[in-house]
């Protein structure tokens, strides 16, 4: 998880321009980012796809009153909360974003256009009906704060033990990638977000890259470094696990920070 998900910039300024505190267009330029386009299809009340503007307008009018994040993977419905229609097309994109309010969520769909070399990305977000529950697995930011610092030491552990740390193109190219992204701005998250919020992301953000560059270094079938048997490879990807499951975790809790700020009635 290198990349920062499209679920997390769509609810991050999203909910920066639900609170008043960004304009419609900086919202969809931010929420794009390096993509063509993003248009929104299936919202109640629109017969085709609309525009990020529009579709955040309508979801406001709908009663949307802040945006949640979910990055479910098979086994941890990370952030869901039904119904299991609405999960099973956020298991296959792997993120999603719920309108908290309106009962609606929304799933990404990502494809390239374009002739080969100069291709072009194009998101259309599909919206469906959700389950007004709490949603799956989620921590406190306290929580997750205090389940990173461990991940940090583990995922460093695991690293040193393979011999994995830098080796290979690959690794350090993403190596390279992360700290571009870190040192291009220091505002990872939306306006409106509490301190605390962006000190969790930036952290899950390294433990994932880590965790990313683990892998790319000579695990699941991308590069071979320190480690080339199978069962080494097996070794990795259980000592990880639980690492990028709890990166995950923390995510969600940062970019779902304003909501529940929101609902305790700290915003």
């Amino acid at each position: 998880m290198l990349d920062e998900p499209r679920s997390g910039r769509l609810a991050a300024w999203g909910n920066a321009l639900l609170a008043g505190l960004v304009s419609p267009d900086e919202a969809a330029h931010r929420i794009a980012d390096e993509d063509a386009s993003h248009r929104v299809a299936g919202l109640p009340g629109e017969s085709g796809q609309v525009g990020l503007t529009l579709a955040l307008g309508r979801l406001r009018a709908l009663g949307a009153k802040g945006l949640r994040v979910a990055l479910p993977i098979a086994g941890h419905p990370l952030g869901l909360s039904g119904p299991p229609e609405f999960n099973a097309h956020a298991l296959d994109a792997g993120e999603a974003v719920i309108a908290t309010g309106a009962a609606l969520g929304l799933v990404p769909e990502v494809s390239a256009a374009g002739p080969e070399g100069d291709q072009h990305i194009e998101v259309v977000w599909r919206c469906q009906a959700v389950r007004e529950a709490p949603p799956a697995d989620v921590p406190s930011l306290g929580e997750a704060e205090r389940e990173l610092a461990e991940a940090l030491r583990e995922a460093t552990e695991v690293l040193s033990r393979l011999n994995v740390a830098g080796s290979g193109p690959v690794a350090e190219a993403a190596l390279e990638a992360y700290r571009a992204r870190a040192e291009r701005g220091r505002e990872v998250l939306a306006p409106g977000y509490p301190p605390r919020a962006i000190r969790v992301l930036e952290l899950a953000q390294r433990v994932a890259a880590l965790v990313d560059i683990a892998y790319m270094a000579g695990g699941d079938g991308r590069e071979h470094g320190g480690a080339v048997s199978a069962s080494e490879i097996t070794a990795r990807a259980e000592a990880l696990r639980p690492v990028e499951r709890t990166s995950r975790r923390a995510q969600v809790a940062a970019y779902n920070a304003y909501v529940e700020e929101r609902e305790r009635g700290g915003l």
